[in-house]
């Protein structure tokens, strides 16, 4: 079936050059079933992989819906983490480029709140923010939200997972009762359900999922191993693949530091990302991951959640997750927007039966591989492979 086109949306003419601007051309399925109800006014329910351009499928209704020449918030965006409500507020600041009359503030915590109060003071349309620090400037007074007339929960799942379910009801009773109500998940727990049968009014399920909840795109395969040979396998398989952009999930923060330690010592130029870093250590962390100052980010589920980065090539199970819904959102960083990708999971042999019921639960096949051996490796003893390593150590 051809894809639908943005200029048959007719748009306005601002926002028809903004999405011009930012290079797309056809709807992905979510903004194609999405976009349309949301200018109708309808409540949706929207339930899509991480990676299908879920942010435009909000971001350009709301941009199209606000009033003109108007002075009030009219639109509030709600994030589990700091780094997608950046990543948020990013994408609708590009597509209200060419309206003069619309501003968007971000606020999350870690960024001192003086300045996010003087820019709420400066007119803004569009509030992005965490839970946490918008309750934080509506118990201040700086964050008025009577006026606001839709309202989104994105990533809504990890939001509820994190703890957040009774900051966000705060929040949707600060709203008009006649606000327009938008949930956008990657799965559809039954909390979710509760939230739209509470908030919502006849709300319509936009579901572009198919059977299996991982994209088909990502090649899964998992490699066992044991404790003593992990961190080996995992730079030979970098190696291997000569990855350019990899992502390491570990599952505690002190395994975070550890692996990425152990990867700088063999060379590796590679990044740690976890809750227990300052705000600003975690940007440049970013930053340089983002501009490929640095190859291989190792994170937790927590700090990475809403990580949004182009061209990530490889996600590494380095632990196992401890939920099955975790495993979904891991490997949703790569392949995204329909470019391909790998998802590599790295098993104990006690760890078999989790990875099965992994694979139940996303409806996926994760295939076995053999580990890639010595002589199949283009890395030779002091030779520096494709930009990977700082320094020519080998991991063999």
């Amino acid at each position: 079936m051809q894809k639908m086109r943005f200029d048959e949306l007719q748009l306005s003419q601002e926002t028809e050059k903004a999405v011009a601007d930012m290079g797309f051309e056809k709807l992905t399925p979510i903004q194609a079933q999405a976009i349309p109800l949301v200018i109708e006014g309808r409540d949706i329910v929207g339930q899509a992989q991480t990676g299908t351009g879920k942010t435009l499928a909000f971001g350009i209704p709301i941009v199209e819906l606000l009033g003109r020449n108007s002075r009030s918030l009219e639109a509030l965006v709600i994030c589990p983490t700091r780094e997608l409500a950046i990543q948020v507020s990013g994408e609708l600041t590009k597509l209200a480029r060419h309206r003069k009359d619309v501003s968007v503030v971000t606020v999350y915590g870690g960024q001192p709140i003086q300045r996010q109060i003087a820019d709420l003071k400066k007119a803004a349309r569009i509030v992005v923010g965490t839970p946490g620090r918008i309750i934080d400037h509506m118990n201040r007074g700086t964050l008025r939200l009577g006026m606001v007339r839709i309202v989104v929960l994105d990533e809504a799942d990890e939001m509820l997972d994190m703890g957040f379910l009774d900051d966000v009801e705060t929040i949707l009773g600060a709203t008009a009762p006649e606000r327009q109500t938008l949930l956008f998940s990657a799965t559809i727990p039954r909390t979710i359900l509760a939230l739209a049968r509470k908030y919502q009014k006849d709300s319509q399920m936009v579901n572009v999922v198919s059977s299996q909840l991982t994209v088909p795109e990502v090649e899964q395969t998992y490699f066992e191993v044991s404790q003593g040979t992990k961190l080996d396998v995992l730079c030979r398989l970098i190696d291997t693949y000569k990855l350019d952009s990899s992502l390491v999930f570990c599952n505690t923060k002190r395994q975070v530091d550890k692996t990425a330690r152990e990867l700088q010592t063999r060379g590796y130029r590679a990044d740690s990302l976890h809750g227990d870093m300052t705000q600003s250590r975690r940007e440049s962390t970013m930053l340089k991951f983002r501009k490929k100052l640095s190859k291989i980010l190792v994170a937790t589920d927590v700090a990475a959640r809403g990580l949004d980065v182009e061209g990530i090539e490889a996600v590494f199970n380095y632990d196992l997750p401890r939920d099955e819904q975790y495993y979904v959102h891991r490997i949703g960083r790569t392949a995204r927007m329909g470019k391909g990708g790998r998802a590599i999971t790295l098993i104990l042999s006690y760890e078999i039966g989790q990875l099965l019921a992994i694979q139940r639960y996303a409806k996926t096949k994760i295939t076995r591989q053999s580990t890639p051996t010595q002589k199949a490796t283009p890395m030779v003893q002091g030779q520096v492979s494709d930009g990977n390593r700082k320094r020519g150590i080998s991991c063999l």
